[in-house]
């Protein structure tokens, strides 16, 4: 039985990793897709995750089941879609290896998810319930996760929420900013970048922030990813911040993912009831730096997540 099961896209990250003679990109294809990102982090961590979405009826496709399988994720819900191809993702590395995106998705296999088939995900009732926005940015997907979302919040799941926004898959960013706040009374755990919590608070401040998201919408903990400046945390009112592990980074693609994946790891690992004491919050999230320090020294989502024992020999 799954401890995390986690919701939404499932796709390829072509990934530019040199240039030809010529000064053509040259691309890997690697498998990605934040929640499918996040099952992998969580899953090599030594926890039992199950993915739910959907990939084309392509060698992409066989490439991302695979991988999920290789990694011990259980993929008994990962459908596939005769018609549309698995999505694909370009993605480009910048001088700071930042990233940006470009989706072939119109439409892709990940967002014809259909409600029957997300339901049927639920069937371990998981301590932990993980989506993104990127489901939320088409149908029949939304209502897809949202249908799965209500229900694991009333079979008293933990709902876990990182919006992985990408503006080119959306209409707008008011309508990607009206949808996910649609979703914000549900979560109890939402992991953020900086500009996101801009994005949707309308300020950089993170005490103001945090605050605004937590107390706004009933959010249990709010942590803000920093990327080299660590990252920053509100929970019950309490409020702090974590350096980064240092690294050498040349990906930073999955980082975020692999640093929620390793705080969900360990939520699984504590015992129910009760508040979580500040210094127990604060060792998780220092696991989760060192986890995520070393996805962004490789190459690759997936293929760059970390075992217990490589994040554990970290000093």
């Amino acid at each position: 039985m799954p401890s995390i099961v986690s919701f939404g896209e499932i796709l390829i990250d072509l990934t530019e990793i040199g240039k030809t003679p010529g000064g053509d990109p040259i691309y890997a294809a690697y498998p990605g897709g934040a929640p499918a990102n996040l099952a992998v982090a969580a899953a090599r961590l030594g926890t039992e995750t199950a993915f739910v979405g959907k990939v084309g009826f392509d060698p992409f496709g066989d490439q991302l089941r695979r991988t999920l399988r290789d990694n011990g994720v259980d993929t008994s819900f990962l459908y596939t879609d005769p018609v549309n191809y698995t999505t694909v993702a370009t993605v480009s590395l910048d001088s700071a290896c930042r990233q940006s995106y470009h989706f072939f998705r119109s439409p892709g296999a990940d967002s014809q998810l259909t409600q029957e088939e997300a339901m049927a995900g639920l069937w371990g009732r998981p301590k932990v319930f993980h989506f993104g926005s990127v489901a939320l940015s088409t149908e029949p997907s939304r209502s897809a996760v949202l249908s799965a979302a209500a229900m694991a919040h009333r079979l008293g799941a933990l709902i876990s929420f990182s919006p992985s926004y990408r503006d080119s898959l959306w209409p707008s960013q008011a309508d990607a900013i009206f949808n996910i706040r649609q979703v914000l009374p549900m979560c109890d755990l939402i992991r953020l970048t900086a500009c996101e919590l801009e994005m949707l608070t309308g300020t950089s401040d993170l005490d103001k922030g945090t605050e605004q998201i937590t107390s706004g919408f009933g959010i249990l903990l709010c942590i803000v990813t920093l990327g080299s400046e660590g990252s920053y945390y509100r929970y019950r009112g309490k409020s702090g911040r974590i350096p980064a592990h240092p690294c050498e980074p040349v990906d930073l693609n999955g980082a975020g993912d692999s640093f929620f994946g390793a705080i969900l790891a360990r939520l699984c690992e504590i015992d129910d009831g009760g508040e979580m004491p500040i210094p127990v919050l604060e060792d998780m999230m220092h696991f989760a730096s060192k986890a995520a320090s070393i996805t962004c020294s490789r190459h690759g989502a997936m293929p760059a997540m970390p075992t217990r024992e490589e994040v554990e020999q970290l000093p």
